[in-house]
C-alpha cells in the first residue's frame, strides 16, 4: 500500500486479496488487484465478491483520508453494479469523495479492466466516527 496511508491503513484482508495502494490523495485514491484463478467463481471469471472487495477497500482509504484528525470509519453502505466479467490482467480502481460531511463520507469508486472498460461502480457511505470526550 502506499506509504501516504502508513501503518494506520494497514488491511490483512485487502492484502490476502493482491490489493495494492498506488496512489492516495483526498480527492482520489487509486488501486488495483490483478485477476488470480483463487479469486475466481467457475469459468475463470473474477468473483463479483472480489471486485467489491477492491472498491470497499480503495473507497475506505478515500473516506480514511477526508476524516477529520481523530476520528474513524466504517462502511454503513455500499452498493455495487457489476458490469463486465473480468477473466484475466488486472482491475484498476478509482475512489473520489462525492459528499464530505460532519457524520458521513459518500465516495464512489470506478473498476475498469486492462482495456479501459468499466467492469464495476460502487458507491459506498462511511460513518465518521468521532471518539467521545
Amino acid at each position: 500500500m502506499a506509504d501516504d496511508l502508513g501503518s494506520a491503513f494497514r488491511l490483512p484482508f485487502a492484502e490476502r486479496a493482491g490489493i495494492e495502494i498506488t496512489a492516495a490523495s483526498k480527492d482520489e485514491v487509486r488501486g488495483r488487484m490483478p485477476w488470480r484463478e483463487d479469486l475466481c467463481t467457475l469459468g475463470g471469471i473474477l468473483h463479483g465478491g472480489a471486485l467489491m472487495t477492491l472498491a470497499d477497500t480503495v473507497g475506505a482509504a478515500c473516506a480514511f483520508l477526508n476524516l477529520p484528525e481523530g476520528a474513524s470509519t466504517a462502511t454503513i453502505e455500499s452498493k455495487t453494479n457489476l458490469l463486465r466479467a473480468v477473466r484475466g490482467g488486472v482491475v484498476e480502481a478509482v475512489a473520489a469523495p462525492v459528499h464530505v460531511g460532519r457524520t458521513m463520507i459518500v465516495v464512489q469508486t470506478d473498476l475498469r479492466d486492462e482495456q479501459g472498460r468499466r467492469v464495476a461502480l460502487t458507491t459506498q457511505t462511511q460513518a465518521v466516527l468521532v471518539p467521545s470526550p
